[in-house]
């Protein structure tokens, strides 16, 4: 059974800047450099993707613990997010829920969000165990191999208890990781409807490209609710190829998200679609499309990519939550992004640096 709990005091708006609400995956990863070429032959893994993990990846995780030195970091991709816009609005100006058990995994998570000083909403599995990613690092390329566990229980009960209906009347912008819809479409759909009705707005990240591949009908029936849609150029081609699209450039797939029909037709839908050092790609409805291009970073400087893209999508959020423009609200997500792959693992530099 699960239960209420984390829920904190009732901090609503801070210095007027409106709340974000984020669901996702809370996972710990489980992150190594060291050996992690051996693994990628040993369980026939690539050296840059994301998958769930399956009865052949079972002992992955105890081989790590007990024979390498693995790095364990707060990690789950719309947890990630959070902590990042986090680190550019006002502390408690970000709530985050997801499913995680009552276990010393969940505490190292509650603590990396305190520190991002987002409030932790969790539902907790007395049950099942937190949820856990093997990060194996080669280069400049990681692979993630996750066991969702506890965070794959999450309740749609836990969305309409007081406390939560609570915090979600006080968000004026959502955010859901494409992750979450593996196991939990009902609950993101309680999200997108009210985000709607509210006419609030509510941001949606692809998150890799099995998403599109293998969940497609879960994306399809989110999509609609989306003012914002998140995504990188193997998540829009992985979009393109399991809806038929001809064209299957980033470009092409931008333009063609944001021209889908809308729940709230009264603003037009945002997509961006990032490519690593290439330029960042922008649709706003049918009105722009629009490049942007990424300050690149030299080799040397580049330490770890896991978390880039969702500190790069909160960067993005941080500002438009914030009421900047959009060439800003890229801007920032580069910032992001930027300083998350100069750390270890997915997280950024203290003390926080002053990005506005």
């Amino acid at each position: 059974m699960g239960r209420l709990a984390d829920l904190g005091s009732n901090r609503g708006r801070q210095n007027g800047v409106s709340k974000l609400f984020a669901i996702g995956n809370p996972l710990l990863d489980i992150s190594v450099t060291e050996g992690a070429e051996k693994l990628l032959s040993q369980y026939a893994l690539k050296s840059n993707d994301a998958i769930l993990a399956g009865p052949e990846h079972t002992a992955i995780y105890e081989q790590v613990r007990t024979t390498l030195k693995p790095l364990y970091l707060a990690g789950g991709a719309g947890q990630n997010t959070a902590r990042a816009a986090s680190y550019v609005l006002p502390a408690g100006s970000v709530v985050y829920t997801g499913s995680v058990g009552s276990d010393n995994f969940a505490n190292t998570l509650r603590e990396a969000n305190d520190k991002e000083g987002v409030e932790s909403a969790y539902y907790v599995r007395q049950d099942t165990p937190t949820g856990a990613c093997c990060v194996l690092i080669t280069g400049h390329d990681r692979s993630l191999v996750t066991n969702l566990a506890a965070a794959q229980e999450f309740s749609v009960d836990h969305l309409r208890t007081p406390q939560m209906k609570q915090r979600m009347d006080e968000a004026s912008h959502f955010y859901i990781g494409g992750f979450f819809l593996t196991h939990g479409i009902e609950s993101a759909l309680e999200v997108a409807k009210h985000s709607s009705q509210s006419g609030k707005t509510l941001a949606f990240n692809l998150s890799a490209p099995f998403i599109p591949q293998f969940f497609k009908d879960q994306v399809d029936q989110l999509i609609p609710y989306a003012d914002i849609v998140f995504g990188n150029e193997s998540e829009a081609e992985a979009y393109a190829q399991s809806h038929g699209l001809e064209d299957t450039s980033a470009k092409g797939v931008a333009k063609h998200i944001a021209n889908l029909s809308k729940t709230n037709s009264g603003k037009d839908r945002i997509v961006v679609i990032t490519q690593g050092a290439l330029e960042t790609v922008v649709a706003v409805g049918d009105k722009s499309l629009t490049s942007f291009p990424v300050s690149p970073l030299s080799k040397d400087a580049i330490v770890d990519t896991n978390g880039a893209g969702d500190a790069t999508a909160g960067g993005f959020i941080a500002a438009f939550v914030l009421g900047s423009p959009i060439p800003e609200c890229v801007q920032l997500g580069h910032k992001l992004g930027a300083l998350c792959i100069q750390q270890n693992g997915p997280q950024l530099p203290y003390p926080k640096q002053n990005l506005l």
